[in-house]
């Protein structure tokens, strides 16, 4: 059997240990003295005894392991083989008739030098590999760690080794770890004593350390820090630590995920796979928010084929140069193209033949598409839906996904009744047979193009004012990951004609999470001022994320939950297409046809519309 160096090393090392542990068990019996008579016997004995127990922890597998990381489990190893090697020792000198003239107390002393020399070398290789040695006389940027609980032990332990930072304290709000201490740095009091202990260590850095923590509990530790005016990191999350994907040490800065206290999505993986795995899929709007997402999330189910369809050049170009280097071996396709042209859109069906469409294409601002655009938010969003949602049911689509929007619901914007009209166009393509077509309702995402996130963040790097356009408003929030995953699963899981609305969780006051971005930025409102600006055209205090004559009933999944509403007539979507390709009409115009077409919508701060004929004749109203 091959003996590597290091082992080889360390096998040395406890041979040598078991010779001095038997000398010096000798010299502590005989008052750290060695007459004449003794010295012979303990060297007569000192190689048979060496030999003994250097064999004896071979047979143990004292050297399987790796000093670096030597651990409880290789310490109770070492004591286990020391026992034994302390009961064999004597039994060998009786038979080898050398027992008799050592000192028996010799028998009990060796074996606890011999625990101590092997034990202690051990842990003292370990720290030392580990900085803890040099962090004795290191003067690293102190920091203060919140939450005294496993995350928090680990980082302790693996902040010992950097030559950035010296862990001063922790504070932790559990009453049985005050006054305690982990790796040798002290619990100093409760999270409500951060700005105290900061002044007294004139610590200027916090590290929390509470990945399972709830969102309320983070909020308080960032509100506290931030006030206190010190700069703020996190661990990563509770999921990316288990995954292996990082390291409790991989410091970052807190985020506005860290606050809102999503739940990690469940996926059904088997259902899935069976949708996506070594199949065609199709993503439009491809190098949106959304529509990347979405392809970062399917490609783990590894697709026969992905095409990304996608009119902006530079978007595609982006999320094609980041899909290719993660998955090289994975077929993808770059189509350039508008979702409104059928000539485009059928020769990709034909020449690829997807049997899934995720349609995330869209024109989703809603100031922009209020004034001067509102005839274009038409077009892109009902007549582009209909022209890829008829091609799939020509074409032999399985499944088509919509991606829609809680502005759909009782709507006050040209983009959200155009959404709600892609939804409803959607329910009359749907047959018993043939495309499934489904539908997502979810809220605003975070950091998605076009959110409040980008913009706030411009204008806390410029000095503010950070404007937000009413100290009411409320909007459901939820990262873009976890909308794409529910997106996923609910077309997994849709058999045709529904309406699926994702849990949003609670509401988010939009002026508190300006305050969030402000105290995460190392500012306060002194520094950067909130500024309220009025409601713009089109917008809402709140949304909703069901109409009031809606009814929903639960799903399989958790957070996702299905809407009742009736299918239109195909007679009802070929009048509206009629008129969708018929003359561009003014913003008044479309807002007028959208009263006719959308019930529920009316102009935002303006008394409901009575229905009035549709565009052309023989537009039905009917809705759920």
């Amino acid at each position: 059997m091959d003996i590597n160096p290091r082992t080889a090393l360390a096998m040395l090392h406890d041979f040598l240990a078991t010779g001095i542990a038997w000398a010096g068990a000798f010299w502590l019996r005989l008052n750290l003295e060695l007459p004449g008579g003794y010295l012979h016997i303990m060297l007569r004995s000192l190689v048979p005894v060496m030999f003994l127990q250097t064999l004896i922890f071979w047979r143990f597998g004292l050297y399987r392991g790796i000093w670096r990381y030597a651990s409880l489990h290789d310490l109770r190893l070492i004591l286990s083989a020391v026992a034994v090697a302390a009961l064999s020792v004597p039994a060998m000198l009786v038979l080898l008739r050398m027992a008799d003239p050592v000192p028996r107390s010799v028998f009990i002393i060796s074996p606890m030098l011999l625990l101590l020399l092997m034990g202690g070398s051990r842990v003292g290789y370990r720290a030392w590999k580990e900085g803890r040695v040099a962090s004795l006389t290191r003067r690293g940027v102190p920091v203060l760690i919140l939450g005294a609980g496993d995350a928090a032990e680990v980082l302790v332990r693996e902040l010992a080794g950097s030559g950035s930072w010296r862990v001063v304290g922790l504070l932790d709000d559990s009453s049985s770890k005050q006054g305690r201490q982990i790796h040798g740095v002290p619990v100093r009091g409760r999270l409500s004593d951060l700005p105290a202990v900061a002044r007294d260590l004139n610590v200027r850095h916090v590290i929390i350390a509470m990945p399972s923590a709830s969102h309320l509990l983070r909020r308080s530790a960032v509100a506290a820090a931030t006030d206190a005016g010190l700069a703020l990191m996190t661990v990563p999350s509770y999921d990316d630590i288990v995954s292996g994907k990082v390291t409790v040490s991989q410091l970052r800065n807190v985020e506005l995920d860290d606050l809102l206290g999503r739940d990690p999505v469940v996926l059904d993986n088997g259902v899935l796979n069976d949708m996506i795995a070594a199949r065609t899929i199709l993503v439009t709007g491809a190098g949106g928010s959304i529509g990347s997402e979405l392809c970062r999330q399917l490609v783990r189910f590894e697709p026969k084929r992905l095409i990304l369809f996608e009119l902006s050049e530079y978007a595609l170009y982006t999320i094609e140069q980041e899909l290719r280097t993660r998955c090289p071996q994975m077929e993808i396709i770059c189509a350039v193209g508008d979702v409104r042209s059928n000539a485009r859109v059928v020769q990709i069906l034909q020449q690829f033949r997807p049997q899934v469409v995720f349609h995330a294409a869209a024109y989703k601002h809603v100031p922009l598409m209020e004034e001067v655009n509102a005839w274009e938010a038409l077009q892109n969003n009902v007549l582009g839906t209909y022209v890829l949602g008829a091609a799939a049911r020509e074409h032999g689509v399985e499944t088509f996904v919509l991606i829609s929007t809680d502005k759909a619901v009782n709507p006050v914007n040209v983009m959200g009744a155009s959404k709600r009209l892609a939804e409803m166009v959607c329910q009359g393509l749907q047959r018993t047979t043939g495309t499934r077509y489904i539908m997502v309702r979810f809220g605003n995402v975070l950091g998605s193009a076009g959110s409040v996130i980008p913009k706030f963040r411009q204008q806390i790097a410029a000095g503010g004012p950070v404007t937000v356009t009413h100290p009411d408003i409320i909007r459901f929030f939820m990262s873009i990951p976890e909308a794409a995953q529910l997106v996923l699963q609910a077309g997994a899981m849709g058999r045709g004609g529904e309406i699926f609305v994702l849990d949003m969780g609670e509401p988010v006051k939009i002026v508190d999470l300006a305050r969030d971005m402000i105290r995460l930025s190392g500012y306060t409102e002194k520094d950067v001022p909130i500024v309220f600006t009025g409601l713009r055209l089109g917008e809402k205090l709140f949304e909703e994320v069901l109409a009031d004559n809606e009814m929903t009933v639960p799903t399989p999944h958790p957070k996702l939950r299905v809407a009742r509403a009736s299918a239109q007539p195909e007679a009802w979507v070929s009048e509206l297409v009629a008129f969708l390709r018929g003359a561009p009409q003014s913003d008044e115009e479309v807002r007028a046809a959208l009263a006719r077409l959308v019930p529920g919508y009316k102009v935002a701060g303006s008394s409901p519309m009575t229905e009035t004929p549709g565009p052309t004749q023989g537009v039905s109203h009917e809705d759920a």
